[in-house]
């Protein structure tokens, strides 16, 4: 072996060893290496979980269930509404395209009588 292909060698060395080390640095070691960036995304959110509730302010289940005992049936009425509205939307399409269509005929019938 020549010294360049020496120090080549002890370069990709060092590289993967950087990499390895910035991958892992920061962890508290329940990083699985068969499943290397879900294990480093769950350590993440375990460690700031209760910060990220903060931030987002998200609710927390028994003010959920409150909220859905209480507001329940006004969100299940509005649910069925929605499917209403997109039921009507749908038909609506529909009629438009079929008389899109008849429009199209009615063009072609009277071009062709000019």
């Amino acid at each position: 072996m020549t010294l360049i292909e020496i120090l080549l060698i002890i370069l990709i060395i060092l590289v993967i060893l950087f990499m390895l080390f910035w991958f892992f640095q920061g962890t508290t070691g329940r990083i699985s290496l068969r499943r290397p960036v879900e294990s480093r995304v769950d350590e993440y959110l375990d460690r700031r979980f209760a910060r990220l509730i903060e931030d987002y302010e998200v609710v927390r289940r028994p003010k959920l269930n409150r909220f859905k005992d209480e507001r329940g049936t006004v969100l299940d009425t509005d649910a069925q509404k929605i499917a209403e509205l997109k039921q009507f939307e749908n038909e609506f399409t529909q009629n438009l395209s079929d008389l899109e269509a008849r429009l199209d005929e009615l063009e072609k019938s009277f071009d062709s009588k000019k």
